[in-house]
């Protein structure tokens, strides 16, 4: 900061007091004279720091770093040609957009009028080197800096208050709005440096995975004399032979025995053949050496077991009524989980002991069985041999013994501990069977009330099967006395008109009777509609079909065809179809008629409104 902007007027006190007041000093105008004469050093926001001399040089914009639980405090920034007050501290901060990837520009609102791209410059400068400006005719710009970090020192200064010079005009004066900008040249940088990472990785990994790939073999030479003189040598190097051996199975699978080479390849193979009693041999002294390492192995830990005892005895010694009520309960707690556990280690080990002594016996049965025929020849060596065998039984009785004591003791601890846990589960058990034999019970009277729902239901569709018979019977019997009415009635009529006209009253009351029965049966057969033919028109959709379709045929006097018709149509209801259309039409020949126009390939098909032709002869 230049040195300079010291010497700068001061138009607004108040604000300066504001910022020296949070910063726990005590307000002082340029000149060292204080402004507040009730000035409370506990009242500012930084209580506990040592005040800071205001006329110190070199204050940068960005305050140095604070910690998370203090808040920012922003100071007045006096440049060169213009003065940044702070924004009050109280109000929250300002808003901003989610930064882009790569964000090097800043979008700055609420500039100045009279403010100039120097002016810019000069504030913003001082975050970082600028690349570009982008000023626009109104009141904002865009800044674009050469590194990201500087966007944040650029943003810190978003809601500061801009004064040109001690201008109190409105177009020398702003309040700065920073924010995040979406560049076009950054989202570009911030790809090329992704895609270089990107490779970078690549390549890192294509590295390491070539680290890790095992080596390939060494590649098989061709045969030839000179190669298999020198292979032969390699053959009787036990050094050499696994590589040796390995381009020898080589040569014979590629097919280079001949009967020229034959005597070679087969010098070869009897060097191959006599690395076998080597191999066993050395296969004998690995397996010399595995006898020992599990006889030092069963050694060792029969000799831990024997503490294990031990230590065991000593728990048991102290569990015992004359040590045992000498101490205090947490002390019996611990010592009952130590003897718990020591025997638990201990029955682990003891067992693994016996497996091994298991596989032992094993094996020397095997032996015994195979060197059946040698050891009756041995047996006459002498008693020695006897008394080692008593020895070796006498000891594997012992540690039978042993184990199975241990496993009687073990059943007994899991009898004790098993014994409530499995009356608790047969009590369950039991309930669980109670409650399984009462749904049975509910799930079979249930079966049962079906059972004489569906006998009843069967009555009942017999009955009805059987109403419904006898109704069909009463309806017939019915239809034929209706059919035979008019015929019965109208024969007597005729025969008492001829035979005897001038009769008795009652004669004449019984014809006068037939004759209303008759009119009666003739008023009904009138009151039944009269079938006639049947209608083309079978619906009133059908009907509003023709209506429709003989307003766009009058419309359209040289006809159209079906599918220009349909498509008309199907603008009002998308479900009619041609064939529907055509059948209709079909059905009323006095009303539309069908015609073809064109000649050629241009033949068609036009339907046209003929109901002005069509009603006269209708």
């Amino acid at each position: 900061m230049d040195s300079n902007s010291l010497a700068m007027p001061m138009s607004d006190p108040n604000a300066w007091a504001t910022a020296m007041n949070n910063l726990g000093m005590a307000p002082m105008s340029m000149t060292g004279q204080p402004i507040m004469s009730d000035f409370d050093p506990s009242l500012g926001m930084m209580t506990g720091i040592a005040p800071m001399n205001p006329m110190m040089p070199g204050l940068g914009i960005v305050p140095p770093p604070v910690s998370q639980d203090m808040p920012i405090v922003k100071e007045i920034i006096h440049c060169k040609s213009c003065t940044l007050f702070p924004p009050n501290p109280n109000l929250p901060p300002p808003a901003t957009r989610e930064r882009p990837p790569g964000c090097k520009t800043v979008f700055v609102g609420g500039l100045p009028e009279n403010a100039t791209e120097q002016l810019i410059v000069e504030v913003f400068e001082q975050c970082g080197s600028i690349i570009a400006i982008r000023k626009s005719k109104k009141n904002f710009c865009h800044i674009r800096f050469a590194e990201e970090h500087t966007v944040d020192k650029a943003l810190f200064l978003s809601g500061y208050r801009i004064r040109l010079g001690s201008s109190t005009d409105k177009k020398d004066t702003g309040r700065l709005h920073v924010d995040f900008a979406q560049a076009r040249d950054d989202l570009y940088e911030w790809e090329c440096r992704q895609r270089m990472l990107a490779r970078e990785e690549r390549h890192r990994r294509r590295i390491e995975e070539d680290r890790l790939r095992p080596p390939s073999p060494p590649p098989i030479v061709h045969f030839s004399e000179h190669e298999c003189s020198q292979l032969g040598e390699k053959l009787k190097d036990d050094s050499k032979f696994p590589e040796a051996v390995r381009v020898l199975l080589t040569w014979v699978e590629r097919g280079e025995v001949n009967r020229r080479n034959a005597n070679n390849f087969y010098s070869m193979i009897q060097s191959s053949n006599s690395h076998i009693r080597r191999l066993m041999n050395e296969k004998a002294a690995h397996e010399k050496e595995m006898e020992e390492a599990k006889e030092k192995f069963k050694n060792a830990l029969a000799g831990i077991l024997v503490q294990f005892e031990q230590i065991v005895s000593v728990f048991h010694a102290a569990s015992k009524q004359k040590a045992w009520d000498h101490f205090s309960k947490a002390q019996r707690k611990n010592l009952d989980m130590w003897r718990k556990q020591a025997e638990e280690i201990r029955n682990i080990h003891n067992e693994e002991l016996m497996g091994i002594r298991r596989e032992e016996e094993m094996e020397m049965s095997d032996d015994d069985m195979e060197d059946a025929p040698e050891s009756k020849d041995s047996d006459d060596s002498g008693p020695l041999a006897q008394v080692e065998a008593l020895k070796e039984e006498n000891d594997s009785l012992r540690c039978q013994l042993d184990a199975y004591r241990n496993e009687v003791e073990l059943l007994k601890q899991e009898q004790g501990k098993a014994q409530p846990q499995r009356s608790e589960e047969d009590a369950t058990r039991q309930q669980q069977l109670s409650f399984l034999q009462q749904a049975l019970q509910g799930m079979q009277k249930q079966l049962l009330k079906l059972r004489e729902d569906l006998k009843q239901r069967e009555t009942e569709l017999e009955k009805n099967s059987e109403e419904k018979q006898q109704l069909e019977s009463q309806i017939q019997s019915l239809k034929d006395r209706i059919q035979a009415f008019p015929t019965s009635h109208a024969l007597p009529l005729e025969t008492t008109k001829q035979e005897d006209r001038g009769g008795d009253e009652s004669a004449n009351h019984a014809n006068e009777a037939a004759a209303a029965a008759v009119v009666s049966c003739s008023q009904e057969k009138e009151s039944l509609p009269e079938k006639g033919p049947p209608s083309p028109v079978k619906s009133e959709r059908e009907a509003l079909l023709v209506g429709i379709i003989s307003t766009f045929l009058h419309v359209h006097p040289f006809g159209a065809s079906i599918e220009y018709i349909c498509s008309y149509l199907q603008r009002l209801d998308t479900k009619i179809s041609t064939t529907e259309v055509e059948t209709l039409l079909g059905r009323l020949p006095c009303t539309f008629k069908q015609e073809l126009t064109g000649v050629g390939a241009s033949l068609e098909k036009r339907w046209k409104f003929c109901g002005f032709e069509g009603i006269k002869t209708a």
